[in-house]
């Protein structure tokens, strides 16, 4: 308990040391402001719950570094991160990749928490343990795409472009979601490979 507590610690510190250093001076202010409300909501339940719910140790590191990936788009804006266009440099790609695989990452990072919250509160078990989060990381990611939507709309119609990182992509929601559950897939289809690991809750 101790070593799980001072790692959970050091993965709090991390992301408030890497949080507070992408604050300063991000490319645009009021997007980066809503591109952290939810990030900032997340991180709060988790600190409010852990009494009551803990995860394992490997759902605490998946978790940090989904977010730790949200942090740097946020701060470049998702369709100016660095890193996005040398991948859409190097691959001859026709638009900044890096939203899509932050929402790959969605799906692969927290599919795995997810199950965990199933198997343990609500007991599900067999297939259902991982078509479930497959399933739920899909719906939750056609949810955030509304709400994101509304967000957009409601605080700052403006940075509408911006903050849904579109890019010129009419399709662009449809192929987040499908990035987010090709991301779940694969996270399910490597706990199903390796089942005396996915029932470890510590």
């Amino acid at each position: 308990m101790v070593k799980k507590t001072t790692l959970l610690y050091g993965l709090l510190a991390w992301y408030g040391l890497l949080w507070t250093a992408l604050a300063v001076a991000p490319r645009d202010r009021q997007d980066w402001l809503l591109e952290n409300l939810l990030a900032l909501a997340a991180v709060a339940t988790l600190v409010v719950t852990y009494r009551r719910f803990q995860f394992s140790t490997p759902s605490y590191l998946l978790i940090t570094a989904f977010l730790s990936l949200h942090a740097v788009g946020a701060h470049y804006t998702y369709a100016e991160v660095p890193f996005g266009f040398w991948l859409q440099h190097g691959f001859g790609l026709s638009r900044n990749p890096f939203d899509r695989l932050v929402h790959f990452a969605y799906g692969l990072f927290l599919a795995y928490p997810l199950r965990e919250i199933l198997v343990r509160l609500a007991g599900v078990k067999g297939f259902w343990s991982y078509y479930l989060p497959l399933s739920g990381m899909l719906a939750q990611s056609g949810f955030f795409e509304i709400v994101e939507a509304l967000v957009a709309q409601i605080v700052s119609p403006e940075l509408g472009a911006a903050y849904l990182g579109t890019q010129g992509d009419e399709w662009d929601a449809q192929k987040d979601m499908l990035a987010a559950g090709s991301g779940a897939l694969l996270c399910m289809m490597a706990v199903m490979v390796a089942p005396t690991q996915s029932g470890k809750t510590a």
